[in-house]
């Protein structure tokens, strides 16, 4: 990234329009959401919500994982060395590496929203209430930074590019 001579921040022909930075009081809140969460639930569902949730971690972020790359795959948009697992808080799960267009990554997120939500009612079926909720509460929770970010950008031009660091969500425009 290098400033033209005006001084703001450029990625080669975009400029910086837009920084959504993630704040430690952001982030200790955004940690303490599936602890409350598991709090509530274990006083109103079961004593199990605990490894419910635990267990639902893992199955939801392979659930996103399955869905962004199949939108990426059905979409023609090029996957190698582009995406990656990211463990760090608090844009966990599937994530870019490098800058994404925004349509691209925003298309994403809503598939990732309305199927991950289908496929944890379908648990409702076949699983205890418990683990249903753990799982919604964990699908939402790991959308959470991103839908946050999208929100902040509605009213932002479709033809940009994002970057994301632990610190910040940064959208770019020519």
């Amino acid at each position: 990234m290098e400033a033209n001579n005006k001084g703001s921040a450029t990625f080669y022909q975009y400029k910086l329009i837009k920084k959504i930075n993630i704040t430690t009081a952001w982030l200790r809140v955004y940690m303490a959401l599936p602890v409350i969460c598991v709090v509530v639930e274990t006083i109103f569902l079961s004593w199990w919500s605990i490894l419910y949730m635990i267990i639902a971690a893992p199955v939801i972020l392979w659930i996103h994982y399955v869905i962004s790359r199949s939108v990426l795959l059905i979409s023609g948009h090029p996957i190698a060395k582009r995406w990656k697992m990211s463990f760090h808080l608090p844009w966990l799960g599937y994530m870019p590496d490098q800058y994404i267009n925004y349509a691209i990554f925003r298309k994403i997120q809503l598939h990732n929203l309305w199927i991950g939500l289908s496929i944890t009612a379908l648990f409702i079926v076949w699983a205890p209430p418990a683990f249903t909720v753990s799982m919604a509460v964990c699908h939402l929770w790991v959308l959470l930074p991103r839908l946050y970010t999208l929100f902040r950008l509605k009213r932002e031009q479709k033809d940009g590019m994002l970057k994301f660091t632990p610190t910040d969500a940064s959208y770019y425009a020519q």
